[in-house]
């Protein structure tokens, strides 16, 4: 199947990927083993399915919104048994193969325009049980998104985003990758991150959660103030300032000088403040 008739559409953000040094770097980067079952998000023309395929991975479960390209990659690679393909929204399907057996890996060119709500369900959120636990993803994203991600205290992109997925999952850069990699190229920069996400045991529990996401969503939106300034509203000076001592902070820093594990420290405080008072 040639795709020859199939126009990429913008509202679906496709851009197909073409460089061959990027598609090893991802492959490369799953460490693919034969016992892998891998789910590909938004597969396209197939460039990147068909390396999957040829890496002998147990099994490939697709998930593509567009009709035309389930068409055509269903003419690719119907035949193949390890194969399989579902047309809908990433966002709204069940993530789960046809066979029942889950996937262990994500491997995927995603939507740039998805990408926040993506992350969210395939990494799981703060407080929240993962819907489907994958051992390692290897996601092309948008460059500036992705440095979010990776992002370091002190550094000028580092944001709520930073913490919950560093909170979230380990993190590393694979490579960065220049629209003139993609067919049509896309206006912006890209990156290749991968993502392992923690164990049930590291999660938040749901009220620590909500606890650091009120203190993340009030300091962030404000990010050029001090602590003791974009926090007051949430508690006094005083206890501020126990809270800021106990995480071994001060309240003169910023939000983005703080890690995520500072941030942790202070919904702690704030939690067990509560407690006590109650």
């Amino acid at each position: 199947m040639s795709f020859t008739g199939h126009i990429a559409r913008k509202r679906f953000g496709q851009h197909w990927l073409k460089d061959v040094t990027v598609l090893e770097q991802i492959l490369s980067a799953a460490s693919l083993q034969p016992e892998d079952r891998v789910l590909e998000v938004g597969p396209g023309r197939g460039v990147l399915t068909e390396r999957l395929l040829a890496s002998r991975v147990a099994g490939v479960h697709t998930i593509e919104m567009d009709k035309e390209l389930v068409f055509g990659l269903k003419q690719r690679f119907g035949d193949q048994p390890r194969f399989t393909i579902q047309e809908g929204d990433v966002l709204a399907v069940p993530l789960m193969p046809p066979d029942g057996v889950p996937s262990n890996k994500v491997v995927a060119n995603i939507p740039y325009n998805i990408t926040g709500p993506l992350l969210g369900r395939l990494v799981g959120r703060l407080g929240k049980p993962l819907e489907s636990k994958y051992q390692l993803l290897v996601l092309l994203l948008q460059k500036e998104v992705a440095d979010r991600i990776l992002a370091q205290p002190g550094q000028s992109n580092f944001s709520a985003l930073s913490v919950r997925l560093q909170l979230l999952a380990k993190c590393r850069s694979i490579c960065d990758v220049s629209p003139s990699c993609f067919q049509p190229p896309p206006k912006v920069q890209s990156k290749v991150i991968a993502i392992e996400p923690f164990g049930s045991e590291k999660r938040l529990d749901q009220v620590l959660a909500s606890r650091l996401e009120e203190l993340l969503r009030v300091a962030f939106s404000s990010r050029r103030k001090m602590l003791r300034n974009s926090l007051k509203g949430l508690a006094s000076i005083g206890a501020l300032e126990g809270f800021a001592k106990e995480a071994g902070i001060t309240l003169g820093q910023r939000p983005q000088e703080l890690s995520p594990a500072e941030w942790l420290l202070m919904a702690k405080s704030f939690n067990y403040a509560d407690k006590v008072v109650k």
